[in-house]
C-alpha cells in the first residue's frame, strides 16, 4: 500500500509498489493486491483492512514526514489502539543529519521519529525517517517512507529480513537470478525461450521491461540452498545458450559499470563525443563511482561548428554526408580521443525527434563511432521512440558498443 495525495492526483508516478512486488517475487511470494491511498486517516485505515484480510504481511509506503499531512503512523497507531512514542535512535539519526548537511532543525522534523507502541523499528541508511514493523493479529505490517531511493534501500536491507525470518518455513529456500538484456523485444524473448520447459526445472521465470532493457528474472524455490542453487544454474544456462549475444549484465550490475570495470581492469582511457545524447552516454559512465580512472573528458558538440572546431570534423564532410553520418561520427570519435590523449574515443550522432528527420535519415536515426588507436568502428541504429526514449537508446547503443568492444565481440560483428 503507497500512501500520499500525490499519487491520486496523478502528480506523481508510484514506482515504489513495482519495486516491492519485484522483490517480494524474488523471495518466493505472492502480491496479493497493490493499492494506493491518499493521505487520509479513514482511507488508510480502511486500505490496510482490506490488504490484511487477504495477506499474510503488508508493505506501506509514504507518510512518515514532518508535515501536517505526514498522518500514517498516527493512523496505523489509532487502529489498533497504540500508543506512539518517539525512539530516541531514530531521532538522534534525524540530528545527526541535519548536522551533516547544515540543514536547519525545526521542531517538526521530531515527527519523524515516532512510532507506534511496540514495534521494531527499521534504519534509513539514505534518508531521515525509520521505518518500523509490527505484528498484529499474526499478520506483519511494515512500514518505510515513500521516496524511491529510500525504498530501494530499505525494503531489501531492512523488511525483506523480517519478512523472511517470519515466512522462513513456508518459503524454503529461495535463489533468484536477473538476467538483463538489449538490443531485443520482450516479444522476441518470450519466443525465444518458448522451448525451455522452466517448470521442469523447478524454475518460475518473470519477463520485465525496464527501458531501456528486458529483464529476465529466474526464481527457483527449494528444501535446501544446494537444490535452489542448481536449479538456477540449470535454467541460467538455458537462457544463455539462446540469448547470449543480447545478455550484458546480471543481478545488481548495470551496463555503465559492466563497461566501467572492463574500462579500469584493462587500465584504459576514455573520451566521449556526443551530439544527439547530449552529455547522456558521459553522464551514465559518471554514475559509476571511481570514472575518473579511465574518463578522460565528455565533449557535447551539438553545433556543426562545434564539430568542426573542436574535434576537428572537416567541413566538406559536413557539407556533403551531414551531421548525422558514418563519416562524421567516425571524425568525431577520432577527433575526440586524439583531443583527450586517450585510448578510446566514442561518439554520438543522431536526430532525436520529433522533427529533424528525413526520408534517408528519419527520426531516431543515429551513427555511433568508436575509435582506437588503430581502427574505427561504426554502427548504424534507427530507434522508433520520443525523443527522451531516443536519446536513452542512443546512449544504450553506445555503452553496449563499447562492452562488445572490451570483451573481444565487436572486432567479429560484420
Amino acid at each position: 500500500m503507497t500512501i500520499g495525495n500525490e499519487l491520486i492526483s496523478g502528480k506523481t508516478q508510484d514506482t515504489n509498489s513495482s519495486f516491492i512486488a519485484r522483490q517480494l517475487h524474488a523471495q518466493g511470494w505472492q502480491t496479493s493486491v497493490i493499492m494506493s491511498v491518499p493521505d487520509d486517516e479513514g482511507a488508510i485505515q480502511e486500505g490496510l483492512n482490506y490488504i490484511m484480510s487477504l495477506s499474510d504481511a503488508v508493505v506501506v509506503t509514504g507518510g512518515l514526514g514532518p508535515t501536517a499531512d505526514d498522518i500514517t503512523t498516527s493512523a496505523i497507531a489509532r487502529a489498533f489502539g497504540l500508543g506512539i512514542y518517539s525512539d530516541q535512535a531514530a531521532l538522534k539519526h534525524i540530528r545527526d543529519r541535519f548536522e551533516k548537511f547544515h540543514l536547519k532543525w525545526t521542531a517538526n522534523n521530531e515527527k519523524q521519529a515516532q512510532v507506534p507502541e511496540g514495534a521494531e523499528t527499521i534504519k534509513n541508511s539514505v534518508g531521515m525517517a525509520w521505518g518500523y514493523s509490527l505484528k498484529k493479529d499474526g499478520k506483519i505490517i511494515a512500514v518505510v517512507p515513500g521516496v524511491p531511493s529510500e525504498v530501494k534501500r530499505m525494503v531489501p536491507d531492512g523488511i525483506i529480513p523480517i519478512l523472511r525470518k517470519e515466512f522462513r518455513d513456508a518459503a524454503g529456500h529461495v535463489e533468484s537470478r536477473t538476467i538483463k538484456l538489449s538490443g531485443i523485444t520482450e516479444a522476441n524473448v518470450d519466443q525465444v525461450l518458448a522451448d525451455v520447459d522452466f517448470g521442469s526445472l523447478g524454475v518460475n521465470i518473470g519477463f520485465y521491461p525496464n527501458f531501456p532493457e528486458i529483464q529476465i528474472v529466474l526464481t527457483a524455490i527449494a528444501a535446501t540452498e544446494k537444490d535452489a542453487k542448481e536449479r538456477i544454474i540449470v535454467a541460467d544456462e538455458r537462457v544463455s545458450e539462446r540469448l547470449q549475444q543480447y545478455i550484458f549484465a546480471y543481478d545488481q550490475d548495470t551496463l555503465e559499470s559492466i563497461v566501467a570495470g572492463l574500462l579500469t581492469d584493462k587500465n584504459l582511457t576514455l573520451a566521449v563525443a556526443e551530439s544527439c545524447t547530449g552529455g547522456l552516454v558521459t553522464d551514465r559512465l559518471t554514475d559509476v563511482p571511481g570514472s575518473s580512472a579511465f574518463l578522460e573528458r565528455g565533449v557535447i558538440a551539438y553545433s556543426n561548428d562545434c564539430k568542426a572546431d573542436l574535434l576537428g570534423v572537416p567541413e566538406d564532410v559536413l557539407k556533403e554526408f551531414g551531421a548525422v553520418s558514418e563519416k562524421t561520427a567516425v571524425s568525431m570519435a577520432e577527433g575526440v580521443r586524439k583531443l583527450g590523449k586517450c585510448n578510446l574515443g566514442i561518439s554520438t550522432t543522431g536526430i532525436a525527434g520529433p522533427t529533424g528527420g528525413t526520408a534517408d535519415k528519419p527520426v531516431g536515426t543515429v551513427f555511433v563511432a568508436l575509435a582506437d588507436e588503430t581502427k574505427t568502428f561504426c554502427r548504424h541504429h534507427t530507434f522508433r521512440w520520443d525523443r527522451w526514449r531516443n536519446k536513452t537508446m542512443m546512449s544504450q547503443a553506445a555503452l553496449m558498443m563499447l562492452k562488445r568492444y572490451l570483451t573481444g565481440e565487436l572486432q567479429h560483428e560484420r
